[in-house]
């Protein structure tokens, strides 16, 4: 395939897009290639938003998402570009995907393998493989009706959502996913590994969509990667894309207000006073951020204050990035640590909205694929624990160092041993930053809690209710958090955004 050069040209209308996340990195070169002139504002600076890098010391940290599934939504912004993915990025798979660690120190090593992945069910509970084969059905069939056929799709009318009804009838989207699970595995532990995956986009397996087993399927058919270089070195390949299209992404450059005129967005306001004018404005920012604190109340009538306050929220996230001076090789590089408390726990974060002092936790460990991220014989890591969000009044400048010490004390007593004595580099991501440096409301880490009726329809639309010419990418709209997730926003706002010859209308032709 040639690649594609473009010139552009000063009379193409402009879509400015606020955020240079996954979401609005995908977006702009689909509306590149749609036939706009785009404009990326960025807060931070660098790229990436929650995929934003750090170098510490020698060592490199991704601050975000670390674990890529759908690599095939990624391919394909490459091939609009008329290029290979792997140009820009050496996709390595994962084995295991993840290795789950129970708080008694037996684990299960969760593959795509499903000889490998019997195995470890019946390691588990013998009498749960007949179960184990009804669960796959399940989840294979939530994958074929909810991602492959409603993922794209914008919920932008009601009829949207009445097409949509029989497949969500079939799916049993109203029971949650943990109820499915437990309908069809007896044993405890294997009940935790096979429903914990909601925890990745921010939502309780006790509360959301039994949809969202389809995570299960979409691993197994398309695999769990890491790229070399870390996840940043999808972002730098994202940017250099635009580079080519001629879009750059304008760092340090905090928007304060989406400008409405008559009804219609116009452009955008930024802290320094300027303003830049737009024919389209694509928010990849946090959605509830985007419509309290970006559009003046006399223009929402749908998402107003009252709605947004009312809606419920995702957890947030503890994050202790560190970098070790030695090297610990039993560790793979995705661990899941599940502690003592499985529901108990996700009461106390999403319901009770404590912070309790036990965890569980996520551990990342690049430097397992990737020896580059660290300097040479060292090691890369970090840990995360899902924690309440602010409504949980937790003062995290008090709480956060104490927190800490807990989580290093329990990694040096189990799979890190020495741990506290080969630390070398060390900092924290709070619920805290995630509203004051990443812009989310009530510091959520997702979000809108992925609830049945905050999905779809019932999330921000892809094109907004209230605001013409104001769009919806990333985690806050449908279909909702999670790398392919913000990538399949992208591709849904494409059959809502107009063709650039039709843009005074604000509607797609």
């Amino acid at each position: 395939m040639l690649k594609r050069t473009y010139f552009p040209s000063d009379d193409r209308p402009i879509a400015v897009v606020i955020g240079s996340g996954f979401g609005g990195l995908a977006a702009a070169i689909r509306l590149s290639h749609k036939g706009y002139r785009v404009k990326i504002l960025e807060k931070l600076d660098k790229p990436g938003g929650r995929a934003y890098v750090y170098q510490r010391d020698g060592y490199t940290f991704d601050a975000g998402p670390t674990i890529i599934t759908a690599p095939f939504l990624l391919k394909e912004l490459w091939e609009l570009c008329g290029e290979k993915l792997e140009t820009d990025v050496d996709l390595r798979l994962m084995d295991p995907f993840y290795r789950i660690r129970f708080d008694d120190g037996t684990h299960f090593d969760y593959t795509g393998d499903l000889q490998r992945m019997r195995e470890e069910v019946a390691k588990f509970s013998p009498s749960d493989l007949p179960g184990y084969d009804r669960f796959l059905a399940e989840a294979e069939k939530c994958y074929q009706l909810g991602f492959e056929e409603l993922s794209h799709v914008a919920f932008d009318s009601l009829s949207d959502v009445a097409e949509a009804l029989p497949s969500m009838i079939k799916m049993k989207a109203w029971e949650s996913i943990y109820t499915l699970v437990a309908r069809h595995l007896k044993n405890d532990k294997l009940r935790q590994v096979m429903s914990f995956h909601p925890l990745l986009i921010g939502g309780n397996p006790f509360s959301v969509t039994a949809v969202y087993s389809l995570i299960n399927s979409l691993e197994r058919k398309h695999g769990v990667f890491s790229a070399m270089g870390g996840t940043g070195a999808l972002i730098k390949g994202l940017v250099r894309l635009l580079g080519d299209l001629g879009v750059s992404v304008q760092c340090n450059t905090e928007v304060k207000r989406i400008e409405v005129r008559d009804g219609k967005a116009v452009g955008v306001s930024l802290a320094d006073g300027d303003f830049v004018p737009a024919d389209i404005v694509v928010s990849n920012a946090d959605a509830a951020w985007t419509y309290q604190k970006l559009i003046e109340p006399q223009h929402r009538r749908v998402w107003t204050d009252k709605k947004v306050e009312r809606s419920k929220y995702s957890m947030s996230l503890f994050v202790w990035y560190f970098g070790t001076n030695r090297q610990y090789h039993d560790v793979p590089h995705h661990m899941i640590l599940l502690g003592k408390r499985y529901r108990e726990l996700l009461t106390d974060i999403f319901k009770r909205k404590v912070l309790a002092e036990d965890f569980s936790l996520y551990l990342h460990r690049p430097t397992a694929t990737d020896p580059s991220l660290a300097p040479d014989g060292h090691d890369t890591f970090y840990v995360l624990a899902p924690v309440p969000n602010l409504d949980s009044g937790t003062n995290w400048q008090e709480q956060a160092e104490p927190y800490r010490q807990t989580i290093a004390q329990y990694l040096d007593q189990s799979v890190l041993p020495g741990l506290q004595d080969h630390v070398t580099t060390s900092f924290l991501m709070t619920p805290q930053d995630f509203q004051d440096r990443l812009l989310s409301v009530k510091g959520a880490a997702f979000g809108f809690e992925p609830l049945l009726l905050q999905s779809a329809w019932f999330r921000p639309h892809n094109r907004s209710e209230d605001v013409k010419g104001l769009y919806m990418v990333g985690a806050g709209t449908h279909p909702g958090a999670g790398i392919p997730g913000v990538l399949s926003s992208a591709k849904a706002l494409m059959s809502v955004v107009p063709h650039p010859v039709n843009v005074a209308t604000g509607y797609a032709k």
